[in-house]
């Protein structure tokens, strides 16, 4: 009763409740800006806890729409580019130079892109929220609105104490077994199975309870070269080819061992390097069946932590945009809040056709979460691992074109949204990235609009 009070107070000022009013709660907060509205609003699950005004970027700097998360704070920030112009109380969401932060804040989009917030509203709201913090900005206001779906994920009970077993697949590179000493172990053992989540869970309690502190970052999108090429590797190592790895990535290694397999099966050698030819041939011969429309990918403290494809349902017709987040968990009776908020993106010709979409999303249409959510077909060991690991502020992305320039080291899974069919604009990096993942190599980053940190 007390806390709701608090939150009604809150409502009453822009310049919101002092800062350890929250924080001894720590509760999941998610952040709405509106660029038609010029407002910004913090929500716990659908109550809203604070509003103000903001300047979001002015024309030919327009603030990018999307889903981002607060990937640094700092109290004190300079402008890389802007003549070391100040920004007090920065929370940065991109690392090309996108921030919420103190500054001039008129009637009308001012900025170069970032979101100017007044200065006593960025002060408290630099108190209430944390690294990983969901921040959207759409154009239109949009609410998160409170769904239960059974493709959404429940908290599973707490473990019993001791030592646990998992149904992982086995790494058969690290058992060495004789005919005169058999290695027994009490697992359950599956063929090797490259649709499967394989990586480990921890096996002791108390790695779990650390484990659980921690929100997922999950995406579900649909699955590009990059799955198909990872997954290409994994068969071509089972089958004693050397690809260095089943990381997405072409290297001679991998050039060599698909031309090797190339050979072996009499396909041509010219053409596309990952051809449908070479596929129907790799898992023909692995005796595996092809895996769905879909990719499953999970992170955790900004890191990757393992992905499996999943199925999509209809796969012509586009997922649509949308984020589900989670809060009140309780693992004693396997309940939890979820909710969701979807966001309008129109996909361009070109995409969609790549994609093999023939049929748009429309975000307008009711419970359009929900039915994105019914067509996603999860299996049940990616499904246990999840709801083992989910915490407070857990969240699930859907979208149509899997991992976006702005998502990499360092980050949560970034969505771009484009509200047209418009070209994207080239942006120069402002050189904030920290150290680039292996494909990372980004001196232009694309988005809708400019770029900001001002």
């Amino acid at each position: 009763m007390m806390r709701r009070l608090v939150l009604g107070f809150c409502l009453m000022s822009a310049t919101m409740l002092s800062p350890p009013a929250f924080a001894a709660d720590s509760v999941p907060l998610q952040i709405i800006v509106s660029k038609d509205r010029q407002s910004l609003t913090v929500y716990e699950g659908e109550t809203v806890v604070a509003r103000s005004r903001i300047s979001s970027g002015k024309a030919g700097h327009d603030t990018p729409t999307g889903i981002f998360s607060i990937l640094e704070k700092r109290k004190y920030h300079e402008s890389n580019i802007y003549s070391n112009a100040p920004m007090p109380f920065m929370q940065r969401i991109t690392w090309s130079g996108i921030a919420l932060h103190e500054g001039n804040v008129p009637n009308y989009p001012a900025s170069h892109g970032c979101v100017r917030l007044p200065s006593g509203f960025a002060t408290k709201l630099y108190g209430l929220t944390e690294r990983g913090a969901h921040v959207i900005v759409t154009d239109a206001d949009v609410v998160p609105q409170r769904i239960e779906d059974v493709v959404l994920f429940s908290p599973r009970k707490p473990l019993p104490a001791g030592a646990l077993m998992t149904d992982v697949d086995l790494r058969t590179a690290s058992i060495k077994a004789s005919p005169k000493k058999p290695v027994e172990v009490a697992m359950n053992v599956a063929p090797a199975n490259p649709n499967r989540a394989t990586d480990a869970l921890p096996t002791q309690p108390d790695d779990l309870e650390e484990a659980q502190t921690h929100a997922l970052r999950i995406l579900i999108t649909r699955r590009t070269d990059r799955e198909t090429l990872m997954d290409a590797q994994k068969l071509l190592e089972e089958m004693g080819f050397e690809t260095g790895g089943s990381d997405g990535y072409v290297g001679p290694l991998t050039r060599s061992a698909v031309a090797g397999f190339k050979r072996w099966k009499g396909l041509k050698q010219t053409g596309p390097m990952i051809s449908g030819e070479f596929i129907d041939a790799l898992y023909a011969s692995a005796g595996q069946p092809k895996p769905p429309a879909g990719q499953i990918m999970v992170r955790q403290n900004f890191e990757p932590l393992f992905e499996a494809p999943v199925g999509i349902k209809a796969p012509e017709v586009a997922l649509g945009t949308h984020l589900f987040t989670v809060d009140k968990i309780d693992r004693s009776i396997e309940s939890a809040d979820w909710h969701a908020v979807t966001l309008p993106n129109v996909l361009s010709d070109a995409t969609m056709k790549r994609l093999g979409i023939t049929v748009a999303a429309d975000a307008k249409l009711p419970g359009a979460a929900k039915a994105a959510l019914d067509r996603i077909e999860i299996s049940q060991d990616v499904r246990d691992r999840i709801e083992t690991l989910m915490a407070d502020g857990t969240s699930v992305t859907i979208n149509d074109e899997s991992l976006g320039p702005e998502t990499g080291k360092g980050t949560d899974f970034v969505t771009l949204t484009k509200s047209s069919k418009t070209e994207m604009v080239a942006v120069q990096d402002i050189g904030s990235t920290p150290a680039a993942e292996p494909r990372a190599k980004r001196s232009v980053i694309r988005y809708q609009g400019g770029v900001g940190l001002y």
